[in-house]
Parts: C-alpha cells; sequence; structure tokens
C-alpha cells in the first residue's frame, strides 16, 4: 500500500500535540525491518504463568517464548483494568493525558478513546507496515473510534470487553458462573458481537481458536512485507468457558471454577504456540519482534481460580497483583535469548520499542521509552525514575525501591455490593475528592515485593517526596472524557476501601 503525503502529515501533526515525535524513518533498515506480533491476554495473573510461578497451570509454549528472548521482571501496565490500561499501551501515553482514565461501561457506547491521539498502528502504517488487530478492542464503538479508522487496515473481532466463547449448550463445553452469588445460567447466546471490519459476522467456534486462525492467516497472507500483528485475546476474562479440547488437560483439578480457567489459559498458551509455529515455518521468527502480556492482574472475583503470587491484590487493585504483569519480548536477530531484565518498565514502553524497531528515529514520546538500548546494556541507566498511576482519587507511584499507594477510605459495607461485586455509582460518577479520607501505604518493593508491611508511618520523608513527584505529574493531565461509574470495597490493612475504577 502506498501512504500518503496527507495520511502521514496528519499523523505528524497529532504526535506534535501529544508531545511524540515525528515518525522519521531509519532508511538504513530498509526491507530488514522486523514484522511485530503483539500477543494480550486478558486478566492473565502473573502467578499463572509457568515461567514466572511454578504453579498448577503449565504454560510450555509461553515459556519457551522466554527461553528465546527476555523476561521482565518488575513489568507494569497503566491501569488494573482493562479499558484504560490499553488505551495506554496502545498511545504509548498515559491514557489520563487524553482522558481515558476510567473503564468503558455499556452505558458509555457513545464516547470513546481520543480520536487526537494517536495510536501505534497509525504510526507503524505510516511508517509502511501492514496492520491489522484481532480480538478485543475496548476502546470505543462509533465508526471514529473504530479499529480501522485508529490505524488498523485490518480488523476482526469484538467492540466491547468481552463476550461469550461458545454456546455453552453444545457438547463438550463447560461454563461455571464467575462467582457462587451470581446466576449458573450457562451463556447460550453472544451478547457482543464479532465483526469483521464493520461487518458484523457469525462465529460458532471456540473464540480462542478462531481468533488465532485468523492471527495464522494474517501472517500468512502480510509474509512478503514487514507488519505490525496485535492478537488480542479475551481469555483468560470471564465468562469461564473451555471446550473438552483442553479441559482433558486439567481433569485432575478438582474445583471446577480452577479447571476452567486453567483450561482457557490452555488455549491461550496453545495460541502462542501456533503463532511462533507459523512465523517459523514461513522463515520469519528470527526478524519478528513477539511480545506477549496481560493488559492487567487476574481477577479476585473469580474466588481464587487464578493467581498473581506472590503478589497481593487483583484486578481493581493498584497494589502489585493488579498491575504487574508478565511481559515476555523475543527477537532472535537483535535481542539476547534466556535473559532476564529486572528494571521497573511499563506497557507504555512498547509504543517506542515497537517504533524504533521499526526504523523510527525519535522513537521515544512524552512517557514511552525505547527498551530495545536497555535489554541490550547499551544504555547504563533505568528507563524510568517513576511510574505513575491514577484512577479518580486513587493513586499510586513508585521508584526504583518505594512505592506509594492512596485509596479512598469509605463508610459503606460489603452488604451493599450488588452481586458482581460491584457498588451503584451516583449518577454522575464517583467523586475524585476523599470526603472520609484515604489509607495511605509505603512499600518497601526491594524488601517486601509482596507489599505485607505499610511502612508510611515509619518514613513521612519518602511519603511526601513521591506525594509531590505525583502532583507534579498529575498536573499536566487533562480531565477525563467519561466518568468513574465502576468501584468495590476492599479491606485493606483493616480498614474498608473504594476501589474506583
Amino acid at each position: 500500500m502506498r501512504i500518503t503525503c496527507t495520511y502521514i502529515f496528519v499523523v505528524c501533526l497529532i504526535f506534535s500535540a501529544y508531545g511524540c515525535q515525528q515518525p522519521d524513518i531509519d532508511n538504513d533498515l530498509g526491507a530488514g525491518r522486523p514484522n511485530i506480533v503483539f500477543i494480550l491476554a486478558d486478566d492473565l495473573g502473573i502467578g499463572d504463568v509457568g515461567v514466572y510461578r511454578d504453579g498448577p497451570i503449565q504454560t510450555p509454549n509461553i515459556d519457551a517464548l522466554a527461553q528465546s528472548g527476555v523476561k521482565f521482571t518488575q513489568a507494569y501496565v497503566t491501569h488494573p483494568v482493562c479499558s484504560p490500561s490499553r488505551a495506554g499501551l496502545i498511545t504509548g501515553l498515559y491514557q489520563q493525558r487524553h482522558g481515558w482514565e476510567f473503564n468503558a461501561a455499556r452505558r458509555d457506547k457513545e464516547y470513546g478513546m481520543s480520536v487526537e491521539v494517536n495510536t501505534i498502528a497509525d504510526t507503524l502504517l505510516a511508517l509502511g507496515y501492514e496492520t491489522g488487530l484481532i480480538g478485543k478492542w475496548h476502546l470505543g464503538h462509533q465508526a471514529k473510534h473504530h479499529p480501522s479508522n485508529r490505524g488498523f487496515k485490518e480488523y476482526f473481532g469484538v467492540l466491547d470487553g468481552g463476550t461469550t466463547y461458545i454456546d455453552s449448550s453444545l457438547p463438550g463445553t463447560s461454563y461455571i458462573s464467575a462467582n457462587s452469588g451470581l446466576e449458573q445460567t450457562a451463556p447460550t447466546k453472544r451478547p457482543n458481537s464479532i465483526y469483521r471490519n464493520f461487518e458484523e459476522v457469525e462465529i460458532k467456534d471456540y473464540i480462542t481458536d478462531v481468533f488465532t486462525n485468523e492471527a495464522v492467516d494474517f501472517i500468512h497472507r502480510k509474509q512478503s512485507r514487514p507488519f505490525f500483528l496485535f492478537l488480542s485475546h479475551i481469555t483468560p476474562h470471564t465468562p469461564l468457558q473451555a471446550t473438552d479440547k483442553y479441559t482433558k488437560r486439567y481433569s485432575h483439578i478438582k474445583d471446577q471454577r480452577s479447571r476452567i480457567y486453567a483450561s482457557m489459559v490452555a488455549s491461550l498458551d496453545d495460541s502462542v504456540g501456533r503463532v511462533v509455529q507459523t512465523l517459523e515455518e514461513l522463515g520469519l521468527l528470527d526478524n519478528t519482534l513477539l511480545v506477549f502480556a496481560s493488559d492487567n492482574g487476574c481477577a479476585g472475583y473469580i474466588e481464587g481460580a487464578c493467581s498473581n503470587q506472590p503478589f497481593s491484590g487483583y484486578k481493581r487493585f493498584h497494589h502489585e497483583g493488579g498491575i504487574r504483569i508478565p511481559l515476555i519480548m523475543s527477537w532472535p536477530k537483535t535481542l539476547p535469548k534466556n535473559s532476564t531484565f529486572h528494571d521497573p518498565v511499563i506497557s507504555l514502553d512498547l509504543y517506542s520499542t515497537f517504533t524504533a524497531a521499526a526504523g523510527s528515529r525519535g522513537s521515544n514520546t512524552r512517557d514511552s521509552v525505547n527498551l530495545i538500548p536497555f535489554i541490550n546494556r547499551e544504555a547504563k541507566s533505568s528507563p524510568h525514575d517513576y511510574l505513575y498511576w491514577r484512577s479518580g482519587p486513587t493513586v499510586a507511584i513508585r521508584d526504583g525501591r518505594w512505592k506509594l499507594i492512596r485509596y479512598n477510605k469509605s463508610p459503606l459495607t460489603p452488604n451493599e455490593l450488588e452481586k458482581d461485586g460491584r457498588l451503584a455509582a451516583p449518577q454522575n460518577g464517583w467523586s475524585t475528592q476523599s470526603p472520609n479520607g484515604q489509607l495511605t501505604m509505603l512499600y518497601d518493593l526491594d524488601a517486601d515485593p509482596s507489599e505485607s508491611k505499610n511502612l508510611a508511618n515509619a518514613h513521612p520523608e519518602i511519603v511526601k517526596r513521591l506525594e509531590n513527584a505525583h502532583q507534579k505529574w498529575a498536573s499536566t493531565l487533562t480531565t477525563p472524557i467519561i466518568p468513574g461509574i465502576r468501584s468495590t470495597l476492599a479491606e485493606v490493612d483493616g480498614t474498608t476501601v473504594q476501589l474506583i475504577f
């Protein structure tokens, strides 16, 4: 495809508006530029990946990917729930800079992530890449927010936050509700449609396998020129559904919820294996930058079926269990094999890493850092001085050692939660203020990565330094596009807090 000067000019204007560098390609790379494949899991706990923890779930293909490349031990996302986390990683900017601070809800279908900020697909398309998104989008439904208008030449997937995997009335399928407080009726009708570009399509097979088949087909069709494939899986996000193909592997797990979740992770691992196998068979693997990650930690509301061990907290929490993720990066031609990177990094960094690999000079954005020089030990410093989080009144920040979190205290009780564990929000969303005060937590992540000991009272000077750094960062952010209408209660350090997301 010929990229017009008008398209590149528009992309460059967007870059300038948000503090990004214009995509200046290094022509010396020419046809040698790598393919880029990004596989994203949904609600996958770091403790459920074999290379991070020897647990009950086996992930041989994901583990093999780590052996062929780099495993990150301190990798983070920008938010502990799906939509804002994805808004950060796909733009290379903290999502609060362009207003996508809270999780999208079904009542928000008229809204979407700002169209004034470019995506990684926009940038790679302007650099001459074929671009495709397969799977979950969750950043807007209207035509202007559709992936096909956000840099992806091809799209196949679900625009919402998820959908059913298969009709559970079919033989050879298994289902269980996310938690025992919900209805146990197995889903038979897909609540959110599957689209090929703008056209709705009917899919009857297990959706994880369908997405994988689409990814394999994309690689075959685009193998003659550099491509960017974003395989954005829904699994192992609820609903908890699997087929006999996967559940038979875990028949020894007695708890049904744990068995089905493990089976869903198996389908994800098989998907990674098929993508790697396809690249290898086509002779593309050596010069493909392949990244595997999760969009946040696993969900506590599925009653212990998943694991973020050894970290505390789950999806919705700004504790490590909610925001620290598995991140694996393989590029056999360029990156070291079977290596480990220990410095803190964040999903924002994928933007600059991908654009630098694609040959763009000056690829770093205001928030994103090209990780390749750090992985290859060409850069001697750490990629970031601070990492930041904000979700309404919830704030968090970490440096190389210390992490500060502040949650709103709440006078409410768990009896006021809805069946899915959430609170019913006021019409205009939850306030960003803290009328009942906040719980302040300070953790020494070097000595206490599980965040078991709150040191805020012992180190007020560190609390103050981190608060000042966070306030300076927060002063650069914009007003949220949609209000925060989702929240839940949690007990932290003996205090009831409200997690707004």
